[in-house]
This record gives C-alpha cells, structure tokens and sequence, in this order.
C-alpha cells in the first residue's frame, strides 16, 4: 500500500550529509497507538508525552471507579487514537520549529524505497531533450471493436 512520506532536511541546508537527513511517513502509527506516552516520549515529545501520561492515568482511575468506566475508556482510547492519528504530525512541526525545513514529498510503498526515490540522482526535468516516447496504438490489434471504450467512458481520441 503507497503511503506518503515527508523529508526534513537538518538546519544548514545541503552542505550537511545526508545521514541529517529525515525521512517520515505520514500516517497512522500503531505503536503510537498502542504505548501512547512512551512512543511520545521516545521521539522527544516531552510536554506531548506528560499530557499524554496524565490523560492515561486520569483513564485508569475512572475505570477502577465504578458507573465511570466507560468515560473512562473512552479517554484512554481517544487518547491513544490522537496519538495514532496525529503523532507524526507532532514530529514534524517539532523539527520545524527547531529550523529543519521541509525538502520533498516522497509515495512510496515503504521507507526504504521512499530513501531510494529521493537520493537517487534521476534527473526528472520536464524541459529537457529526453521525453518519454507515448504509445504507438496498433489498430489491426484492436479487432472489430471500432471507437467503443468499455462502460461508455471517453476513448484514447477524446471521442466517446
């Protein structure tokens, strides 16, 4: 499945080495889901990690309560669920602000493939001599079909 992933390039633009580079993908993250303030915590999310612990804790002690436990559980998973849903979002306005800036938006279908699209060194320049040949439609291959497309839709000649 193709996800998008966001490179942040460190403060000192390209003169710095590309091991500064970061590359995120953003999405959902199961282990942001699952350890809410501890996968805060590791990506140096500190006051996104205390609030994070404080609202798991606040969960547990309505759960323990009784007549409270669903309020309870729905704190819990809502906070996870942010977490989940938000917490690379968190990551990345964290590094801009601390000066890195925003170089490319790489879809791809994992990270590693996602590094090999941006640090490979194809030139993808519109203006240049090499263009990409386009098709060349073999009419004695299409049979009697004639102008037809399936499901009515418009054919290759901008006809219907």
């Amino acid at each position: 499945m193709t996800s998008s992933y966001l490179v942040l390039t460190a403060p000192g633009g390209a003169d710095i080495a590309h091991e500064k580079t970061r590359i995120i993908r953003d999405g959902f993250t199961v282990l942001g889901f699952l350890f809410p303030w501890i996968w805060l915590a590791a990506h140096r999310l500190w006051l996104h990690a205390v609030a994070a612990f404080l609202l798991q804790s606040l969960g547990g002690a309505l759960m323990d309560q009784p007549g409270l436990w669903p309020l309870g559980v729905a704190i819990s998973f809502g906070t996870s669920l942010l977490v989940a849903l938000e917490g690379q979002n968190a990551r990345i306005r964290h590094l801009l602000s601390k000066g890195w800036e925003e170089d490319a938006l790489v879809s791809a279908d994992s990270l590693s493939v996602a590094e090999e699209i941006y640090f490979s060194e194809i030139q993808t320049d519109l203006d240049s001599d090499s263009r990409v040949p386009s098709p060349h439609w073999n009419s004695a291959s299409r049979g009697d079909r004639g102008n037809a497309t399936s499901l009515g839709l418009f054919g290759f000649d901008g006809g219907r």
